[in-house]
């Protein structure tokens, strides 16, 4: 399992990519199903803040080398 162990270094142009895949993903969901996800709305956005805040902690750990 050395792959995930392996150690990169990715640039914020090689991350667009990957933020126009997940956003993509995350409006036709929420396209399709408002009715369904409508009940979720306190849980999502939960996780959504607790998922930024620890996204950024690690992007400023990352920054300082």
């Amino acid at each position: 399992m050395s792959f995930l162990n392996k150690k990169m270094s990715w640039t914020n142009a090689e991350f667009i990519p990957l933020k126009v895949c997940i956003s993509a993903a995350y409006l036709y969901i929420g396209s399709t199903f408002p009715e369904f996800f409508s009940s979720y709305k306190g849980l999502i956005l939960g996780l959504f803040g607790v998922s930024l805040v620890y996204v950024m902690i690690l992007w400023v750990k990352k920054m300082r080398g």
